[in-house]
This record gives structure tokens, C-alpha cells and sequence, in this order.
């Protein structure tokens, strides 16, 4: 029986970004071979590939970029909620049916199967009343499995300014293909960048029973 569940996409050239924004990238600034005993590699890339979490400093001018944020929403016990394919923002109503006594974190699976592989413009996006209402019930993090919790031509950004008023945190680019609905650890930490605006994270779910 499954107990742990990785759900961060694979890193690597050719993962989808947002149109303009900076892909992965590696080169070697070392290899092995006479002389050399190690590989050592560079790596350029957008915070946001991959599995990540959004500072305040993202959209907002004075908020604290990743490596000052506090850590504890990005651990501990959370809820996956699926709302697949119900549209373009997941509204209360597709949530609705798990949200009885909710945990700090929040998870949305949109995708029957994300696309770890390709852009997707039509995205799914939370509408910013839900983040409203979770935030209400105590949610400290929300995540999805999407490249942004508002739409990706928005240029308003009303989730992430939701977010920003209310100090919650964010997850973006979840892989929740294979984790049922229900209640798990999550453990997603950021890294400790002091002036950037975003880190990935290697996301993972662990059952409580494993506690």
C-alpha cells in the first residue's frame, strides 16, 4: 500500500513554463575525466518550473521574497479536494462536498492527468471567492495542480492579490494524478533563496498513518 506520494512534476529541458518566462537549463561546468574527479553542473531556470511555492514578493512590491517566509504552512497536515474538469475556476460549489472541518492546507486536483510536458493555456484557476471562504475556515496554504491559482492571460491577478490581503501561502504545479481525495501530511519546503520571488519545492504526501 502506497504511504507516500511524490507529487512534483520532473525538472528537465522542455518543462512547460509560462510563455516568456525562463526555462530549465543545464550545462556542465565540470566532468569527469582525467584530472577532474566530480561533475558539477549550472543550472538556469525560472523559479516557478516545476513544483513551487510563490512569495509575497511575487505580487506584491514590499512582500517578503521565499527565504524569509515562515516555514510551518509548508508542512503539516493537509486535504486534497478533487474538482476535475469542472471548468475554467473551481468554484465553492466543486469543493463543497470536503470541506467539513478543514485542515490548514488545501489541495485542488483539476487535471484527470496533468501535463507534465506542455503548456497549457486554458488552465484551471481557483476564482478568488473560494480562496475568500477556505481562507474564512482557517486555510493557511492553498495548492493546485495547475501553473497558477489565477488564470493565465489574467492580468489582475485576483487569487494571488486574495492571497497577498489575507496572508496565505501558495502551491502551483502539483502532480495529484494519483493521490484520492482526503487527508495527508504535506511536506513542500521551499528553499531559502533571501531575494527571490518564488522556489521550487519537491512536494510530497505522506499518510498520517505513518505518523
Amino acid at each position: 500500500m502506497q504511504t507516500l506520494w511524490d507529487i512534483s512534476p520532473p525538472v528537465a529541458p522542455g518543462s512547460p513554463v509560462f510563455p516568456g518566462d525562463t526555462p530549465y537549463q543545464q550545462q556542465w561546468a565540470a566532468t569527469l575525466g582525467p584530472g577532474c574527479p566530480v561533475n558539477v553542473s549550472t543550472l538556469t531556470l525560472s523559479p516557478h518550473v516545476g513544483a513551487h511555492a510563490d512569495a509575497p514578493l511575487h505580487y506584491d512590491a514590499e512582500g517578503q521574497s521565499i527565504g524569509a517566509v515562515d516555514l510551518a504552512p509548508y508542512l503539516g497536515r493537509c486535504r486534497v479536494i478533487h474538482a476535475i474538469a469542472r471548468g475554467p475556476l473551481v468554484l465553492w460549489e466543486h469543493i463543497a462536498h470536503a470541506v467539513a472541518e478543514l485542515p490548514p492546507r488545501v489541495l485542488v486536483r483539476t487535471y484527470a492527468r496533468m501535463p507534465v510536458d506542455r503548456w497549457d493555456g486554458a488552465l484551471a484557476a481557483y476564482a478568488p471567492e473560494t480562496i475568500e471562504r477556505l481562507a474564512d475556515a482557517g486555510v493557511r496554504l492553498v495548492g493546485i495542480d495547475t501553473a497558477s491559482i489565477d488564470p493565465a492571460d489574467s492580468k489582475t491577478l485576483d487569487s494571488h492579490q486574495v492571497i497577498r490581503r489575507r496572508g496565505l501561502r501558495v502551491l502551483e504545479n502539483l502532480v495529484l494524478d494519483e493521490v484520492p481525495e482526503g487527508d495527508y501530511e504535506l511536506i513542500a519546503l521551499p528553499l531559502k533563496l533571501m531575494t527571490a520571488d518564488a522556489s521550487p519545492v519537491r512536494a510530497v504526501l505522506r499518510s498520517l498513518s505513518d505518523r
